[in-house]
């Protein structure tokens, strides 16, 4: 490394969020960015450790010392060139992933672990400032023409890969807009769409024909794709989300997370929406059920369009804020997060089960719920959930936001209706190298792996795009990762 001894020469130091009271007012990005020269500094700060398990906690398998060295030197290209050639889309990983890589640092034995996602986007921010980033157009075609459906992290990874194949690769998207969870679910406060529009015209001057507003399966059956292509990946991600099968469910006012998002993502973004399909919490009280990442978001944007008040429930237990021997280095912990979101204002309560939704003029007005505890009754016995008599108590409420996650991709349309075989948990079902049930027709991403990060629906775009490239060709020079 650059300064072998820069770990202990400097502290980790995170780029700041704005002032509470600023981003409060907007929707725009709610960090600022470190200089080039402080993200060098934290740069130093990643040792010359003999096994970098950083590379293990990476799903696309960054080089990540090596990156972090040639920032450190100043060589700002060479780590661009690095960075690009393991992760298609570092611009967006850079803001919105939960870093895995950095619960694997050796750093992170001792100390705070090196500023990994934040030394990424600097990297790919610079490169962009600088015109480093350029379309990729193949030298020649192979004549293979490859139809995706989705255009999620997942699609676009596996269709970027294609391209630099030679491969003639076609998206659709069943939205008015592609960018799947991209565009729709992640708030613009954490991924303005001005960054995921400069990467789709990138892709689209490289050759990438994106085509939204078709729904494959209900205006273009798989049978007419096949026909029309040489092999077909359905990378639709996970959208069917976990209820909560509870009495006065039927109440109005209590809406999805996805419901909720996509409809701030839209008013977000200047786009109109019918009076009388409108989900906003202004100006009332918002429960958020679910204690997750997407909880979190929808608790951000409940603060930006004026709740009076938010809380946010969870079923397990408060985390602990250090590791516990349940998740020891270099696992991924489940500790304590408290997310720019949380910090705007939120009440949080663990460990807690809803039991009914209470309304008043066919609207919900209240949940009851009950405290609840965990326990084992041996060494290898999984926790079981009891209520805590007498914890009864409830929560008033003009607006409910389900979050509690994603059970399978959705059934109805294109996977009810071409006989894609389903596993067990109704994901698409694959062999060993990513081939549905039906011949030609790949998978990928959250419909085939289940409900996970952004970063592994990019890896898994990018094994299923290696897959369909040998496929087709009888061999393949993409990255299997």
């Amino acid at each position: 490394m650059g300064d072998q001894r820069g770990f202990m020469k400097v502290k980790r130091k995170d780029a700041p969020y704005r002032p509470v009271c600023e981003r409060l007012e907007d929707f725009s990005e709610v960090s600022a960015p470190l200089s080039p020269e402080e993200s060098a500094r934290q740069a130093s700060r990643c040792m010359d450790c003999g096994t970098p398990f950083c590379h293990w906690g990476c799903p696309v398998g960054n080089f990540i010392p090596e990156w972090n060295d040639m920032m450190f030197r100043g060589d700002w290209a060479g780590a661009f060139g690095l960075l690009n050639y393991t992760n298609n889309f570092p611009e967006i990983t850079g803001r919105v992933c939960p870093a895995p890589c950095e619960s694997a640092c050796v750093l992170g034995i001792n100390d705070d672990p090196v500023a990994i996602r934040e030394n990424e986007l600097s990297i790919v921010e610079k490169a962009f400032d600088e015109g480093m980033v350029k379309p990729f157009i193949p030298v020649e075609r192979t004549g293979k023409k490859v139809a995706i459906i989705g255009s999620g992290p997942a699609g676009l990874a596996c269709g970027d890969q294609l391209n630099k194949a030679g491969h003639q690769v076609t998206i659709f998207e069943k939205d008015d807009k592609p960018g799947g969870l991209l565009r729709y679910g992640i708030p613009e406060f954490k991924l303005e769409k001005k960054i995921l529009e400069r990467r789709l015209s990138l892709m689209k001057e490289g050759g990438v024909d994106i085509v939204p507003g078709v729904n494959i399966g209900e205006e273009v059956s798989l049978e007419k794709l096949l026909e029309d292509n040489d092999a077909v990946c359905v990378a639709v991600g996970a959208g069917h989300p976990r209820d909560i099968d509870i009495e006065g469910r039927d109440l109005g006012g209590i809406h999805f997370a996805m419901e909720y998002l996509t409809q701030g993502n839209r008013l977000a973004l200047g786009e109109s929406l019918p009076r009388e399909k409108l989900i906003s919490a202004g100006g009332k009280k918002v429960v958020v059920i679910g204690g997750g990442d997407t909880g979190s978001d929808c608790v951000g944007t409940a603060n930006r369009q004026k709740a009076s008040c938010v809380v946010q429930l969870e079923l397990m237990p408060r985390p602990g804020e250090c590791r516990s021997e349940q998740h020891p280095w270099p696992s991924y912990p489940v500790i304590l997060k408290t997310s720019s979101s949380h910090e705007e204002g939120v009440k949080r309560e663990w460990a807690v089960l809803t039991k009914k939704f209470l309304g008043e003029g066919g609207m919900v007005a209240r949940l009851e719920c009950v405290r609840v505890e965990f326990t084992r009754e041996g060494e290898s016995a999984c926790p079981v959930m009891r209520e805590i008599p007498g914890s009864e108590f409830s929560i008033e409420a003009d607006l409910v936001i389900i979050a509690a996650g994603f059970v399978h991709p959705q059934l109805a349309g294109l996977l009810s209706n071409s006989g894609i075989e389903l596993d067990e948990k109704k994901n698409i079902k694959t062999d060993e190298k990513m081939m549905t049930s039906i011949g030609k027709v790949f998978s990928a991403g959250d419909s085939r792996r289940g409900q996970s990060l952004i970063v592994w629906a990019i890896a898994e775009g990018r094994r299923c795009a290696y897959n369909i490239d040998n496929y087709l060709m009888g061999r393949s020079f993409l990255p299997v990762v």
